[in-house]
């Protein structure tokens, strides 16, 4: 390997990207046992260094709270100890996981002898932007280090003092193993400008990947040119069909909205097929607002629990991130999908039925990331689906769909060996 670098500072941010694509290279050269090594000694450094995370991001978290920051985000911001370990915890998960790199996909023997093999390699250089999410920092850290990858990382303004303290700490881990520190870089001291440059670094990033609002995700699409790998907003979906467990259709709807709103994979509209809403929305709402969901419903929902704030058009395509919730009363399976296909950014969607035909035709129709039967939304997590830590859930179709993990950050290559074979 080359030689490890010490971590970078008072860099340009051309600099930056040069010291990263340098990076790479040695990257793509390490042995399994020396990726897990840096993973290892990251994982360290974030479940022994509270005393130096925790005081940055209090800071960020002040400054949130001054500028009427979103209860919503500010929950994705805050890390405390328990969600420190959780993610020392999530970087060892990694280092249990396969490597992909090398991985054979498939291969042949051509007549003329030559032997054909495709391999997984790494991409080089990700890129990352997202916002008020500093377990984004070390998740992504950790999933570009085992896949071979170098990463350059926008965290945005509202995490910066915590995503500075948390990228010094991976660039000393892995710097104490013999890694290269500038395999994990962070732009945030370069703003908004930072973020338009990194899309423009055609030839320095190969792949861009976004995650926060809608908004940003939009324009990191529009304007880079870099490749991106769109990971979507979670407008997501339960329909309760007129065959639902009553018991079932209330936990799963609060355990979908509840355990965590301020998350992508968190309930935002609620179906009920109006042949049950008199048995279900009764129950169900009624376990929502005991767990502190403030309901907006539709005029059928209102009509049958006269609580609800009324909705507009408008609502049914937000992304609440907090705990309100809209709710409307369809007239079928049918009313449902048509409702689904107009408002859902493709990421989770879920049904609660006990009718086997309309479950697989609601697995078949929706065209989401993830379609469930009978399950929290809350599952469409790469931890959950055993991938250890997740870049992000992706709500395109080329290349990555859904959570991605280690296999989703690499790309292939053709080895191709001969004996001297020429072509006629």
């Amino acid at each position: 390997m080359p030689a490890t670098t010490a971590p970078s500072e008072k860099l340009s941010l051309d600099d930056k990207l040069v010291a990263a694509r340098t990076a790479s290279i040695a990257l793509a050269q390490a042995s399994t046992s020396q990726k897990n090594a840096g993973l290892e000694a990251i994982a360290q450094a974030v479940g022994t260094a509270a005393d130096r995370i925790l005081p940055a991001n209090e800071l960020d978290l002040a400054n949130g709270r001054e500028s009427g920051m979103s209860q919503g985000l500010q929950d994705r911001l805050r890390l405390d100890p328990d969600r420190l370990a959780g993610l020392a915890a999530a970087t060892r998960e990694v280092i249990a996981l396969p490597d992909p790199v090398g991985t054979v996909l498939r291969g042949s023997t051509l007549p003329n002898g030559l032997q054909l093999t495709q391999v997984r390699v790494p991409f080089g250089v990700v890129g990352a932007i997202y916002e008020a999410r500093p377990n984004v920092t070390i998740d992504i850290a950790a999933l570009a280090l085992k896949s071979g990858n170098a990463v350059v990382l926008r965290g945005g303004s509202a995490a910066e003092n915590t995503n500075r303290v948390l990228v010094a700490l991976i660039q000393e881990a892995l710097a104490s193993v013999g890694l290269p520190a500038d395999a994990v870089q962070t732009i945030d001291e370069f703003g908004r400008e930072g973020a338009t440059q990194l899309m423009q670094a055609r030839g320095f990033v190969d792949v861009l990947i976004p995650r926060g609002s809608a908004q940003l995700i939009d324009t990191v699409v529009r304007e880079s040119k870099v490749p991106v790998i769109e990971t979507g907003a979670g407008v997501v979906h339960v329909f309760l069909d007129r065959t639902a467990d009553a018991e079932m259709a209330a936990e799963i709807a609060v355990n979908s909205k509840v355990q965590r709103p301020s998350v992508c994979n968190a309930l935002e509209t609620l179906l009920v097929d109006t042949d049950a809403a008199e048995r279900l929305l009764p129950p169900v709402l009624k376990a929502l607002t005991e767990n502190g969901v403030t309901i907006h419903g539709d005029e059928r929902t209102r009509e049958l629990y006269p609580e609800a704030l009324p909705t507009s058009d408008e609502d049914w395509a937000l992304e609440h991130m907090s705990l309100d919730l809209n709710v409307k009363v369809v007239d079928d399976l049918d009313d449902a999908l048509d409702h689904i296909r107009r408002y859902s950014t493709h990421h989770t969607e879920s049904i609660v039925t006990n009718d086997m035909a309309t479950a697989n035709r609601f697995l078949a129709e929706v065209d989401s990331a993830v379609v469930m039967v009978n399950a929290s939304t809350r599952f469409t997590d790469g931890g959950e689906f055993g991938f250890g830590a997740e870049v992000g859930i992706s709500t395109q179709k080329l290349h990555a769909r859904g959570p991605m993990g280690l296999p989703e950050l690499t790309s292939t290559k053709w080895i191709v060996r001969g004996e001297g074979q020429v072509r006629g």
